[in-house]
This record gives C-alpha cells, sequence and structure tokens, in this order.
C-alpha cells in the first residue's frame, strides 16, 4: 500500500459512528478496507433442482404461477407463499415475515429466490431474493467478518466507491520476475476479484497470488530475523578433537543409524561457526536423541568447555544422567546431576565443582537455572522437550555462558508444514530412522465391550513378570463427559487384579514429590499396573513395560497418542499398545485406523495436522502460530515451502538490499521489526 494512507472518512456516507465502527472492525484507511478480505463467498449460481440434495442451499429463477398467499399466526409473524415455475418443476416458495411482497409480486412475473431446498415437500424456504431475472454478476457474493451494525453489503459498497476512486493507492509490493515466473494477477487485480470475483476461477487466481504474497511476507520475516540475529550473535568457534569425538563413537555397543550421523554433523558443524547455534532436533520416540547428545557434549569438552542438559522432570533427569554417565565415563568425563532433591553439603560441594570447572557436563531440571548455580565455561545448552520450558527459562540457561551454542531437543514429531512455519528462523535437524533390532510395538483397536479380553491380555503380560501402564482422559467424574476417569479405573483394576499385581495411580493433581515417588515405584517395579493421565507421556523410561491401554482412546489426537504409545517398546520383549474406543464421528474412527497402521510419528503428525488443523496441533491456541488472512498451512504447504526457498534467495541476495523493484519488501521487513536501526533506501 502507498504511503499515502487516506482516512476512511473520505469516503461518501461515512461519519463519524461508521468511521468508529469500521475502526473497531480494524478498517481506518482505505488501503485497510483494501486489505480486509472475505472469509467466505455465498453461491449463488442457478442450479437444476435435480441436482440439488434435501436440504441444500439453492439459487434458482421462476415464473410466479399463482397468487401469492399471506397467513398470519402468533404475534406479529406471517408467512407468504407462492408457487413457482422452476423449468418444468413446479415448487412453492415461503417468505417468512414480508407482508409487502403481496403486492409486488403478480402471475408472470419472474422471480430469482435463495435458500434451503426441502426435496420432500418441494419447497424452498427463501432467506434471499430478487424480483426480476437472475444477475450473473453476483453469483459469488463475498462474506465479511464484521461488527456492530456494519452489515457486508455496507462493506461492498464502500469497496465499490474505493475501487472507482483510489485504485491508485493499491501498490505493487512483489517484484516482476516472480509474478513473471508464477503467473501471478498484479496486486490490483488479486484484490478486485476477491472482494468482486465474477467466476471460481477469479476466485482462485486471486487467492493464489494472495497465498504467495502472505507466505513470501511470513518467510522473509523468518529468514530476515535469522539473518540478523546470526549476524550480530557472535558465537564461539569450538574447534573440538576430531579423533577423541570418533574414538567415543567406536566405544558405542551399536553402530550409529545414518540418520544419527547425519545430525551429529550438522551439530558439528554449528560447533565449530563463529555463530551461535539455534536448532531443533527433532526425533522420534526412540530415535537415539540422548546418543546425539552425548556425542556433541562430549565434543564441546574437548574444545574446553562445559555443557548443559536441561530436562523438564527429576525422574527424566535421573534417567538422562544414567545414560550419559554410562556412555561418557569411559573418556573420563564427569557427569552431575542437579536437582531439587540435591540438598545441603551435596549441593554446596557439587556447585563448587561447576564453577571450578571440574564438572564436565551438568544434567538437571529448573533447577539449573537458578542464581547458585555458575559455570566456568559453559559452551553449549541442551533443553530436552524445549516447548515444555518458557522462553524466559531457556534464556537464563543460555546466558549462563557467553555466547553459548543451544540446541533445542523434542519427542513430538512436529510436521514439516509446522517446523518451516514455527521454527522458522532455527535450523532444524531430524533424526528420521530408527536403530535396528528395536521390535515395533503391535497396535490394536477395540471396542469398550471387548474390556474383558483386554484385561485377561493384560493379565498374561504380567504373569510373565511385564509391567502396563493405563492411561485415562480425566481425573475423576465429569458430569459433562462421559469418559473413563483415572480415579475409577484404579479403583476397578485393584478389584480385579487384588491379591495378584499391584496398581499405583498417577495423575496431575499430584505434587512432583508425589509423581515421582509413584513413577519410581513403578520403575522399580514395585507397582506392575500404572493408572495415569498423560502426565507420564514424556520421557519416562522403564524398559520392562511392554503393555499400554488407552482408554477413550479417541479424545486424544493422533500425535498425543503416538508420544503415549512411545512409552512402552523400550525394551527387548515385544510391547502392545490397545486403543478402547468407540468414536461417534468419521474422523475418530479414520484416527483410530491410522494408530494401527503405522509407528511413524512423522507420518502420524501430518495425519493430526490434517485432521485437527494447526491451532490444535500444539494443544493450545496461542501456540505461536502466526495467523494468515487466506493462506493455509495445511493445505498450501507446497506454497509455504516454495515462499520458503525464495525468501532465502532473496535474503541472501545483494541485488534484494539495493535494486528499486524490492523497495516494497524492504519496506514490510522495516515495518514488521525485524530491521529495527538497519538503513533501507
Amino acid at each position: 500500500m502507498n504511503k499515502v494512507r487516506l482516512p476512511i472518512q473520505v469516503l461518501k456516507g461515512v461519519g463519524e459512528g461508521t468511521a468508529q465502527q469500521l475502526a473497531d472492525t480494524g478498517i481506518h484507511t482505505v488501503a485497510d478496507l483494501f486489505e480486509y478480505l472475505p472469509y467466505r463467498y455465498e453461491d449463488y449460481r442457478l442450479k437444476e433442482l435435480t441436482e440439488v440434495a434435501h436440504e441444500e442451499r439453492v439459487t434458482v429463477e421462476g415464473k410466479v404461477h399463482s397468487e401469492p398467499s399471506l397467513m398470519y399466526y402468533g404475534r406479529k409473524k406471517n408467512r407468504l407463499t407462492i408457487r413457482l415455475l422452476v423449468g418444468r418443476y413446479l415448487i412453492q416458495a415461503i417468505f417468512f415475515n414480508q407482508p409487502y411482497l403481496k403486492k409486488k409480486i403478480s402471475i408472470g412475473d419472474t422471480v430469482t429466490i435463495s435458500g434451503k431446498w426441502d426435496k420432500h415437500r418441494q419447497i424452498v424456504t427463501v432467506q434471499s431474493y430478487t424480483l426480476g431475472p437472475h444477475n450473473t454478476q453476483k453469483d459469488f457474493e463475498p462474506v465479511y467478518s464484521l461488527k456492530g451494525s456494519i452489515s457486508s453489503s455496507t462493506i461492498r459498497k464502500l469497496l465499490e466507491q474505493a475501487f472507482l476512486k483510489h485504485s491508485e493507492l493499491i501498490e505493487e509490493n512483489l517484484p516482476d520476475h516472480l509474478l513473471k515466473q508464477y503467473r501471478l494477477l498484479d496486486k490490483r487485480s488479486t484484490l478486485e476479484k476477491l472482494h468482486f470475483p465474477s467466476s471460481p476461477d477469479d476466485m482462485k487466481q486471486a487467492r493464489r497470488r494472495f497465498v504467495y504474497e502472505e507466505f513470501l511476507h511470513f518467510q522473509l520475516k523468518m529468514q530476515g530475523l535469522r539473518k540478523f540475529e546470526r549476524e550480530n550473535s557472535y558465537g564461539i568457534s569450538q574447534q573440538y578433537h576430531v579423533e577423541k569425538v570418533k574414538e567415543l563413537i567406536g566405544l558405542l555397543p551399536f553402530s550409529l543409524t545414518d540418520a544419527q550421523r547425519r545430525v551429529v554433523n550438522e551439530i558439528l558443524t554449528d560447533l565449530k561457526s563463529p555463530y551461535r547455534m539455534n536448532r531443533l532436533l527433532q526425533g522420534d520416540v526412540g530415535s537415539g536423541k540422548t546418543i546425539v547428545a552425548a556425542i556433541v557434549l562430549y565434543a564441546s569438552v574437548t574444545a574446553g568447555f562445559q555443557g548443559a542438559l536441561m530436562v523438564p522432570t527429576e525422574i527424566l533427569a535421573e534417567q538422562h544422567a544414567e545414560s550419559l554417565m554410562k556412555i561418557l565415563q569411559p573418556v573420563g568425563l564427569n557427569v552431575a546431576l542437579l536437582t531439587s532433591s540435591v540438598k545441603g553439603k551435596r549441593r554446596k560441594l557439587l556447585l563448587e565443582k561447576l564453577e571450578e570447572g571440574e564438572v564436565d557436563i551438568l544434567i538437571g531440571t529448573h533447577a539449573l537455572i537458578q542464581d547458585e548455580v555458575s559455570f566456568k565455561h559453559l559452551g553449549l545448552v541442551i533443553t530436552d522437550e524445549q516447548h515444555r520450558f518458557g522462553v524466559g527459562q531457556r534464556r537464563i540457561l543460555r546466558e549462563k555462558g557467553e555466547n553459548t551454542d543451544v540446541l533445542f531437543m523434542t519427542a513430538t514429531p512436529i510436521p514439516r508444514t509446522l517446523a518451516i512455519t514455527v521454527f522458522g528462523e532455527m535450523d532444524v535437524s531430524v533424526i528420521d530412522e530408527m536403530p535396528a533390532g528395536r521390535k515395533r510395538i503391535e497396535t490394536y483397536w477395540a471396542k469398550q465391550e471387548m474390556l474383558e479380553r483386554v484385561l485377561k491380555f493384560m493379565e498374561k503380560e504380567l504373569s510373565n513378570g511385564r509391567q502396563a501402564y493405563v492411561i485415562c482422559p480425566l481425573i475423576e467424574e465429569s458430569e459433562k463427559l462421559d469418559v473413563q476417569n483415572a480415579i475409577d479405573v484404579h479403583s476397578q483394576l485393584s478389584l480385579y487384579f487384588e491379591g495378584r499385581q499391584q496398581v499405583g495411580l498417577m495423575h496431575g493433581r499430584l505434587s512432583a514429590e508425589e509423581k515421582d515417588h509413584v513413577m519410581q515405584e513403578f520403575s522399580d517395579n514395585h507397582l506392575q499396573i500404572l493408572v495415569s493421565t498423560t502426565v507420564v507421556e514424556v520421557g519416562v523410561n522403564v524398559p520392562n513395560a511392554t503393555m499400554m491401554v488407552i482408554y477413550d482412546a479417541e479424545r486424544f489426537g493422533l500425535s498425543q497418542l503416538h508420544q503415549l504409545r512411545g512409552r512402552v517398546g523400550r525394551g527387548e520383549h515385544q510391547s502392545y499398545c490397545i486403543l478402547l474406543a468407540d468414536p461417534k464421528t468419521e474422523v475418530g474412527k479414520e484416527r483410530m485406523q491410522i494408530m494401527t497402521e503405522t509407528t511413524d510419528g512423522f507420518v502420524l503428525s501430518e495425519k493430526d495436522l490434517e485432521l485437527r488443523g494447526p491451532g490444535d496441533f500444539f494443544g493450545k491456541k496461542q501456540s505461536g502460530l502466526p495467523e494468515f488472512k487466506v493462506a493455509d498451512m495445511v493445505h498450501d504447504y507446497r506454497t509455504l515451502e516454495v515462499a520458503r526457498d525464495d525468501a532465502k534467495k532473496l535474503i541472501q541476495s545483494v541485488e534484494f538490499w539495493e535494486n528499486d523493484e524490492y523497495s516494497a519488501l524492504r519496506r514490510y521487513l522495516q515495518e514488521s521489526g525485524v530491521m529495527e536501526g538497519e538503513k533501507l533506501d
């Protein structure tokens, strides 16, 4: 849009009141009005009645075949009925509370009506009409999201006036070569066709252009942030000892997968570079992220630095510490654990050793970010299940060193489209291969009535010395939701297995200490069955647990079901996941089917995104996802990838920063705050 932003009051008919209502909708200027796009379109194209389903909306044109009949009922309510000859069909059209039409409509008149079609009674309940033949220019009517008494028709009238008098305000903001390369409409035609489409092709072409523009803008912002962050964040070039790192890899009791090797190399390249690392490591449950973390932490230590690994829970910290000690002690590293349970003299001594540089790698929970924790020379910070920590917490840990390299890890497979969008300013590494020899978890979908059979199968597993998880959606009974709850299920199973197996209970209302105690009891096999809500979801490692039963599984998303399933299958024995579900919807049934067909977290995450949409993928609407006016990250993901590649090339090219044809895009970057203090033109 042009820098000269005309106030909306320049349009005829916009007084103080209307201007205020438009402002409440976000329209302050004529430029804002042009960009205020419809969220859907009403389709008023004429259809053959034979093609229209019962109760579908329809638009038909016909000749009035009988005198209008007016009937009053109730207080001030009335119904006007006319018979209309549409092609060879004689149908009834019913208008509610519009008695004045009786004098306006006569036999033989042509009328166009739109409304709900009752196929059985051959009636259209009229929602809108035109006294006269159908006007093809109004086949598609845009519908706007509005506040107050402003109507869609008011917006349309203002837009007609704006296009007539001020369309020169619409400035092209994409360079010529991109318009030609992708055969995109110019900006003015795009906006005109979005507001006043005359055919489906109009809408398709205009939408295509706008989607690309929205994605290009967003990706320029991401790539711009990445460029300036990188250039202004002087890192430490960690000159690690290559031979020592190779020696550690050679000491491992197994070979790294190709994916692990690739990811290790990507991270080591970042460590050596003069820029600060800002990388996300994605790996499905059991793909071997811990080994990757151990290798790169060791590399940092051989370069003369200390490393830190922060995880969300104490039990997870203990498990990581145990694993890393096993891997790194043979090469002489001092690995320490710091949680809230480490107290008194032990804590004081540990912190002194850390500050003196005698501790090479510190593993812990939020305890790592307390003021008293001071490193001698912190070089690499790894945060596991990074979405469980706030931005502030992650920053505090990073700032305990100078220009520290940062690696985030997650076992939540994030679909490619969301990774590009949400983590666009980060480098992303993916372990997309499972270690050899891991047994596939057998997954079955059972109806609630099969519970007895499921419990007998569980009894058989437990009698072989194994353990089982039972997951429920709620803690205790809810009047609103007819779903199994943890407290009830715990009582039922305690009764069923009385005298034979010990049943534990874990849920979100327990304190951290209570949760850790229950989990430890299960880990030590003092409890054979653990009934839990989803608090057990992340990171817990009990290799002896070979069975998981998920009650009301249709209430969970695919990604969450997959995360839960990943708690089993961690040992040498065959493991099973049983989904107890009676889904009422087709989507629910499809979800259960998909879970039984694949154990690939990335395939599931893409399917989950398709079924649930991006807003729900992270479980919160406030998930950091950008909002687009037209673009849809799921359905338009190819365009998203093209725009990402184009943005990358532009940001890295000299022409982008110097040539006039990119001035509108540079101005967008400046206005969006990416280039504060940068001199542009």
